[in-house]
């Protein structure tokens, strides 16, 4: 049987508050500028949808994964980098509609998509398709993007 120390107990409770404590996951209020954080590991995409209160506290509106294709595996890193944005966009249409986004992704060449034109017509339709929304690309590190970057590999 594993035996726990008093940190790892310690650790284990202060992870339970928090996950416990209400809300866990607000309700989004439409209209009102969004967070969206997407990455891409090797074999799956994921995003987490929040929006910030009056106070500026942030709250977590929604997580997503999706699990890639054999074909969608083989893509470049960018492109399944961009795929991220796309799917998570997509996924969560409904509610961002038509409010501003600020989309925070791991991987900073991505900001040619939106800079200049990309080579690949695959790449070409999605810089077109994100052009519907009102976006501010922003680049974070690996470290700050956790939520998001452990979804895409679990």
């Amino acid at each position: 049987m594993l035996q726990w120390g008093n940190a790892e107990q310690q650790a284990f409770d202060s992870l339970r508050r928090v996950v416990c404590k209400a809300p866990v996951i607000a309700v989004p209020v439409p209209g009102k500028p969004f967070i969206l954080r997407t990455d891409a590991s090797a074999v799956q995409v994921a995003c987490q949808l929040a929006q910030c209160d009056d106070e500026g506290n942030e709250h977590q509106v929604g997580f997503a994964s999706q699990k890639l294709t054999s074909t969608q595996c083989s893509w470049s890193v960018i492109e399944r980098e961009a795929y991220a944005i796309v799917w998570a966009l997509n996924r969560f249409r409904n509610i961002i509609f038509s409010a501003q986004i600020a989309v925070y992704r791991s991987y900073n060449p991505l900001k040619y998509l939106s800079e200049s034109a990309p080579k690949s017509a695959k790449l070409t339709r999605w810089a077109l398709a994100l052009q519907e929304y009102d976006l501010v690309l922003k680049y974070t590190r690996g470290t700050c993007n956790s939520v998001a970057d452990c979804l895409s590999r679990m």
